[in-house]
């Protein structure tokens, strides 16, 4: 029988109890066996199987918990994540895993010296979507890839009364979907030569960024990512232009949305129902177009994979490296931004 990885949680705010707990609790090889929160009626609630405890030291104390999840405010991360390691426990960080690259590496060091996982929660390598993307360009269909656009834009016109839009704790956009949105590009095309964006506050009362265009590039192609909170008409998720062809696709992955609505992991239709893109190719001399089915989402392989890691030895898919190259790009975004110009990307020793 293959153990159960006993993972503890710290924090039990929307994070948590939506990306987090259910995914451990419905992966078949995690569980949810502690949650350090402020709100442990909700906690108890959901988890009666679990210790609910007040805070980190508590959760630290429990001497069979082997991996703690740190679900908190952004500006908290590098702090407990350390704590966490320096305490010989496995960690998984949600994003953005720091505020800065060299906090990120600082974890990564860590967690080497102990020979620990510091693991980012970059959870949408296993969108549908993006699962789709990366067997599409290393299928070659497309030719060589030219351009790849990926948006992850909402509309939100009003700002609200939460540290994810307080830039003083590390809100906003670049920090919020930054992450992910970089984190897939380096996943299909490694580090980038330079780093160009523009990062702005369109929104009235605004205070953290709430516009993010960044391009990242590279010798034979161009990447641009972008996230803007004020799009009432969304352009495609996905639009990838090769010497062969086009790609695109339109609509979230699903799985954001079964979470907030109830539906866990191993649910027949969880990670189901994405909608399917388009291709365009050359077929000899004329041009052929079809729908592209897309994969079906998987969020409960990052701690099926995490398991795995821990309790196997098998290698984890979310290196402590590309968390560190992930912040790296998005210092160098905020720096590009202020100066107007495009960066080197460069690994600072």
């Amino acid at each position: 029988m293959t153990s159960s990885l006993k993972t503890g949680l710290m924090g039990y705010g929307f994070a948590g109890a939506t990306f987090h707990a259910p995914v451990i609790d419905n992966c078949g090889r995690a569980s949810v066996a502690a949650i350090a929160t402020g709100q442990p009626d909700k906690a108890r609630a959901d988890y009666p199987q679990a210790a609910i405890v007040p805070d980190l030291d508590a959760l630290l104390a429990l001497t069979d918990i082997e991996c703690v999840v740190i679900a908190t405010p952004n500006d908290t991360h590098f702090d407990m994540a350390k704590r966490v390691l320096e305490a010989g426990k496995h960690v998984v960080v949600d994003k953005p895993v720091t505020l800065t690259a060299a906090e990120a590496r600082t974890l990564a060091d860590l967690a080497r010296q102990k020979n620990l996982v510091f693991a980012p929660f970059h959870n949408r390598r296993w969108d549908g979507d993006f699962l789709t993307v990366r067997d599409l360009v290393a299928g070659g269909e497309l030719g060589r890839i030219t351009h790849y656009e990926s948006h992850f834009d909402r509309f939100r016109p009003y700002v609200r009364q939460r540290w994810r839009e307080d830039a003083t704790r590390g809100g906003g956009l670049l920090f919020d979907l930054g992450p992910h949105l970089i984190d897939q590009a380096l996943t299909l095309f490694g580090v980038p030569q330079t780093v160009n964006a523009t990062v702005k506050i369109h929104r009235d009362e605004g205070s953290a960024p709430d516009y993010v265009h960044l391009q990242l590039g590279y010798a034979e192609h161009e990447v641009v990512l972008h996230a803007s909170a004020l799009a009432a008409i969304a352009p495609p998720r996905f639009a990838i232009h090769g010497t062969r062809g086009s790609y695109v696709k339109h609509g979230l992955d699903t799985q954001e949305d079964q979470l907030k609505a109830g539906l866990r992991p191993g649910h027949v239709e969880f990670g189901a129902g994405n909608e399917p893109g388009v291709l365009r190719l050359l077929d000899g001399d004329q041009e052929v177009e079809r729908p592209l089915p897309t994969r079906d989402g998987a969020y409960a392989d990052f701690y099926r994979s995490l398991a795995a890691t821990i309790h196997d030895g098998v290698p984890f898919p979310v290196s402590a490296g590309d968390a560190v190259d992930v912040m790296t790009i998005i210092e160098l975004a905020n720096q590009s931004a202020e100066e107007g110009r495009r960066l080197p990307f460069s690994r600072a020793g």
